[in-house]
């Protein structure tokens, strides 16, 4: 945890955002991977910490606004729980920790939230993410699960966003703990890999090397020779010479932050002559997306560079033909950069997501429908302290080559010809973290290798 004053400062800061009524956050509880006792490795949610810290199951926090009492409702263990856990903090010295002086056991919650009904305050909540924690504001609110995303607070959200999209000093220091892991994952991939290796062998590596810094993986490991495959978490197949292998891979701290890093490499000793060819043209956008970063540019606008990039690259290889501005005010450049450009990262690695890429990464801006740019997570002007990854790409995905081929679409702005030639390719992608700063951006953790020269380099050591 960080200091208490820390958390006493979020959850005033809160008070003053939203007038009036009752804030509840849930906390996560356990959840069974196949019995009740055999759980996945607990997880508390985000919100809850930034406010609270504490990462332990089944607590709940009420900040009253009017009153200005702050209490966390949670169970001690009995001896019956000790015998398997050993002895643990009480609710209250866990409370301690984060300022706060009031807890009560949880069968007092409903009580409390009962009264403040009875006397017509407003209770502000947050659409929940997890089946149970609906079940519990049914249980606690008498809030329909299916009702729960429309009834929560939209005030709460908004405050909420308000605070976590601006990381503190102390903030960055514990994400760049987590980048500087995620680097040493990757770097121990590039030296690893090897013909004949099972992708499973890379990603029981990277996942050791988080476990041993106390930490674990901020999202399930994308280790793959199908690139092509925004998220493949399938790891059944063989390396062999000539693929080229993609590791979407992060690292997150026993604090809850997290680090977000891709990197492609050859199996081979070094990139074929067609690898370069579109692992550079991918570079050039990923290097042109970030010298435009800064305080007041709209991340879209960088977005679009960087789509300007990677179009005017593939039209020079052959694969792109006619005016590009002309293509990408269409959607053309989706067959090669299908996603986003970039998105939010914190103590989630796509922070804030269960609270809405509208107020997250938008700022109340309308999404897009068109096919590529609607997967853009973010989109709103940039300011001093909001942390993102720099993430473009270039896809080679066979079934939307076939599906765009035999409709014809954009054919006066893609040679099929070519893209046919190039099915099995896969895809390729380098991304990095950065803090906006009062002048510009700044390189969150170690740098990893990304120039084909330095990749081929750290390639090299596996042989």
């Amino acid at each position: 945890m960080f200091r208490k004053e820390t958390y006493i400062n979020r959850r005033q800061q809160l008070a003053k955002d939203i007038e009036n009524g009752i804030i509840i956050l849930l906390g996560n509880t356990e959840s069974p991977m196949n019995y009740a006792d055999n759980t996945y490795r607990y997880r508390q949610d985000s919100s809850f910490l930034y406010f609270f810290g504490i990462s332990h199951p089944d607590l709940v926090g009420i900040i009253d606004l009017d009153s200005g009492e702050e209490k966390i409702f949670g169970d001690d263990y009995t001896i019956d729980h000790i015998v398997w856990m050993g002895n643990q903090p009480t609710i209250e010295d866990r409370a301690k920790g984060c300022g706060v002086t009031n807890t009560s056991p949880l069968s007092a919650l409903s009580n409390d939230l009962n009264k403040a009904k009875s006397a017509g305050r407003q209770i502000h909540f947050l659409p929940a993410y997890r089946a149970e924690n609906k079940i519990k504001l049914f249980e606690y609110l008498g809030v329909l699960p299916s009702e729960v995303d429309k009834e929560a607070s939209l005030e709460l959200v908004k405050a909420i966003v308000k605070q976590r999209n601006y990381k503190s000093e102390e903030e960055i220091i514990e994400i760049e703990k987590a980048v500087n892991t995620t680097v040493d994952m990757h770097l121990a991939a590039m030296r690893m890999a090897m013909p004949g290796m099972r992708e499973a062998e890379i990603a029981a590596e990277v996942e050791r090397i988080v476990s041993a810094e106390d930490g674990y993986i901020s999202f399930p490991v994308i280790a793959t020779i199908n690139g092509q495959t925004l998220h493949n978490h399938y790891h059944g197949n063989s390396l062999k010479e000539g693929d080229l292998f993609l590791l979407d891979a992060g690292a997150e701290t026993s604090m809850g932050y997290a680090g977000d890093m891709s990197s492609t490499f050859p199996v081979s000793k070094t990139f074929s002559a067609q690898q370069k060819d579109i692992y550079q043209v991918a570079l050039n956008s990923h290097n042109k997306a970030v010298s435009m970063l800064k305080p007041g540019i709209a991340f879209k606008e960088i977005y679009f560079e960087s789509a300007r990039e990677i179009m005017r690259g593939m039209k020079e290889l052959g694969f792109v033909k006619g005016d590009i501005e002309d293509a990408i005010s269409i959607g053309a450049h989706a067959m090669f950069f299908p996603c986003g450009l970039g998105h939010m990262m914190g103590l989630d690695v796509h922070d804030m997501e269960d609270l809405g890429e509208q107020h997250v990464g938008y700022h109340n801006e309308l999404k897009s429908t068109q096919f590529g740019l609607k997967s853009l997570r973010l989109a709103r002007k940039l300011e001093p302290g909001f942390v993102l990854t720099i993430e473009p790409g270039i896809y080679f995905i066979p079934q939307l080559i076939d599906q765009w081929k035999n409709q014809k679409q954009f054919k006066n702005f893609l040679n099929f010809t070519k893209l046919e030639e190039y099915k099995n390719f896969g895809g390729c992608r380098n991304e990095e973290d950065f803090v906006i700063t009062d002048t510009g951006a700044k390189l969150l953790g170690k740098p990893l290798p990304k120039s084909i020269k330095d990749v081929e380099n750290e390639r090299l050591k596996a042989f």
